[in-house]
C-alpha cells in the first residue's frame, strides 16, 4: 500500500479489531514487509497513539488495554474547533447533554497525549457569562492563549483595535471569557500598566514568553470582565440615581453597562414606596440610547450628570408630548431631571 496515511489508518483499524496482531500477520494483511510495519508502528507511537509492543515467540503489537482510537487523526486545532462547539452546547443547557459530554471525551482520547493536554488546558480556563460567545475564534490562537493562562506565562500579541490600528502588546493573561457573542482575553497590559480586555477575534498572532507571573486573586473571571466593560473609558460618564430594586435596574442596565451602589441604608432611606435608592455609573460612547432606557425603567430617576443627557431627555420628552397631541406648549411643564 503506497499511501502511508491510508496504510497507517488501516493498521490502526487492524489493531483495534483484535487483542493482538503479529508483525507477520500485519505485513501480510497490508501487503508490505515487516520492516515497513515496524516503521509505521514507530510513527504511531511518536504521534502518541497507545500502541504496545509484545515481545517473545508469540509477540507483536496491540493497543493498550481499554484504549480505542478513532480511525481519523485530529490536530489540536481541529479538536478545539469541535470542542468549543460542544462545550458551548453544554454551557447553554441547564442540564448538559450526555452526548456532548461523551463526544468531548472521545475526541480527547483520539488525540495524542500532548495535544489532549493542550485541549484540556483550554477547556479548563474558558468561562462564560450569561450571554455566551458564539463567534468562532481561531483555534490555534485560543490554544496559545489558554496555555499561557494555565501556565501563567506572558504573551506577545499582535492585535488590531476596533478602529483598525495594529499594535504589539505584551500582556499577563488571566482568563478567557465568552460574552455577547465574542471571546475575550482578560489580561494586564505591561506597557500600559493597566488591566485590559482583548477580543480574541482581533488577535492576529500570539506567542508565549518565557517570563511567568502571579495573577491577581479575582473573585471570578466572568464578573471581572463585566466590571472592566462597565469601567471602560468612553466619551461620556453618566451618573443616575434610581429608586427601585436592583433586579429591576439590571433588566435594563446589566453589569457590563453600569456599576451600581446602594446609597441608602436601612428602612430610613427607603421612602414611602419602600424602595431603595441606587447610584448608577455608566461609561458610554453615545448618550442617544439612554433616554429610552430611562423611560423603560419606569421608576423615579434623577440625572446627576452630564448636562447633555438632561438636554436629550428633555428633547425626548418633547417628542413624546407631541406624539400624544399635547403640542409644544406642554414642553414647559416637563420637569427637569
Amino acid at each position: 500500500m503506497a499511501d502511508t496515511t491510508a496504510r497507517t489508518l488501516e493498521l490502526l483499524e487492524l489493531l483495534q479489531s483484535a487483542q493482538q496482531r503479529t508483525v507477520a500477520e500485519l505485513a501480510d494483511r497490508l501487503g508490505v514487509d515487516e520492516r515497513t510495519i515496524r516503521r509505521d508502528v514507530a510513527r504511531m507511537v511518536d504521534l502518541g497513539l497507545p500502541v504496545e509492543t509484545l515481545r517473545g515467540r508469540y509477540g507483536g503489537y496491540r493497543l493498550a488495554p481499554g484504549q480505542r482510537v478513532l480511525p481519523l487523526m485530529f490536530s489540536a486545532e481541529e479538536a478545539v474547533a469541535v470542542s468549543l462547539g460542544l462545550a458551548r452546547a453544554q454551557a447553554e443547557s441547564r442540564e448538559p447533554e450526555i452526548s456532548a459530554q461523551t463526544a468531548l471525551s472521545k475526541i480527547r482520547r483520539a488525540l495524542p497525549l500532548s495535544e489532549a493536554e493542550r485541549v484540556d488546558a483550554l477547556l479548563g480556563v474558558m468561562t462564560r457569562t450569561s450571554q455566551h460567545g458564539e463567534t468562532p475564534p481561531d483555534p490555534a490562537v485560543m490554544l496559545t492563549l489558554a496555555e499561557a493562562v494555565a501556565r501563567r506565562q506572558g504573551l506577545d500579541l499582535r492585535y488590531v483595535s476596533r478602529d483598525g490600528v495594529a499594535s504589539r502588546r505584551a500582556v499577563h493573561p488571566y482568563g478567557l471569557v465568552a460574552h455577547a457573542n465574542r471571546w475575550y482575553l482578560v489580561a494586564f497590559d505591561t506597557d500600559q500598566q493597566q488591566e485590559r480586555t482583548f477580543r480574541v477575534d482581533r488577535v492576529r498572532s500570539a506567542r508565549t514568553l518565557p517570563e511567568t507571573f502571579t495573577p491577581p486573586r479575582l473573585p471570578d473571571a466572568e464578573g471581572h470582565l463585566l466590571d472592566l466593560f462597565a469601567d471602560a473609558q468612553y466619551r461620556w460618564h453618566v451618573v443616575l440615581r434610581l429608586r427601585t430594586t436592583e433586579d429591576h435596574i439590571r433588566v435594563h442596565l446589566p453589569r457590563s453597562v453600569a456599576r451600581l451602589e446602594r446609597v441608602d441604608r436601612g428602612e430610613a432611606g427607603m421612602g414611602e414606596r419602600g424602595l431603595p435608592w441606587f447610584r448608577a455609573e455608566i461609561h458610554a460612547e453615545s448618550l442617544d440610547w439612554l433616554p429610552s432606557v430611562i423611560g423603560a425603567l419606569d421608576c423615579e430617576v434623577t440625572i446627576e450628570g452630564p448636562d447633555e443627557l438632561r438636554d436629550r431627555v428633555r428633547a425626548a420628552a418633547a417628542r413624546m408630548l407631541r406624539a400624544a397631541g399635547d403640542g409644544m406648549g406642554a414642553v414647559a411643564d416637563v420637569p427637569h431631571s
